[in-house]
């Protein structure tokens, strides 16, 4: 009967031989691609949660300060993003920290800005309460105090014309939205 080596014959056992360093490399590589180093996915998680923290961050100011702090507008990211799913590499976690840190460090100063604004607007109208002939016609908008409503706090004169003349002040708030 005739049987048949397991064997490669001549030039088939040449190629075989050539592609045997060939698949070693290609299993080396996987591996290594497949399972990056320890220090690089400790690095990963690290700058994983100090996003998350900062997106935490970014998001709890707006959300205390809405209607009187809007967004700062995004940095531009990647310039081309790529077709289908890719786990982003270590430098551009890096730089995606950082453009948040500094939405979030942008954000810091326009809310203290705003607070300092609301602070000041709050002292004049303890200040037009307490003395309104010296504050005559001062308008303070409820918005500048932080408060939702489109009222306005002003120093006009008890009684009109009469009020006016014999110098009888007082604060009052409007009855709202015109």
């Amino acid at each position: 009967m005739f049987q048949r080596s397991h064997q490669p014959a001549g030039r088939e056992r040449a190629v075989a031989e050539a592609e045997e360093p060939l698949y070693a490399a290609i299993a080396t590589a996987r591996t290594t691609t497949e399972a990056p180093p320890a220090a690089e996915r400790a690095a990963r998680a690290t700058l994983r949660a100090q996003i998350a923290k900062l997106e935490n961050e970014l998001s709890a100011i707006l959300a205390d300060r809405f209607p009187y702090l809007a967004a700062p507008p995004a940095f531009p990211e990647r310039p081309a993003a790529p077709a289908g799913p890719c786990l982003p590499g270590l430098g551009e976690l890096e730089r995606s920290r950082d453009r948040l840190a500094a939405r979030v460090q942008e954000l810091r100063a326009r809310a203290a800005r705003r607070s300092e604004h609301e602070r000041r607007a709050a002292e004049l109208l303890e200040r037009m309460r307490l003395e309104p002939g010296r504050y005559r016609y001062y308008r303070v908008p409820v918005r500048d105090l932080g408060q939702g409503g489109c009222g306005v706090w002003e120093v006009r004169p008890r009684l009109g014309l009469v009020g006016m003349l014999a110098g009888w002040w007082e604060l009052t708030l409007s009855s709202g939205c015109p």
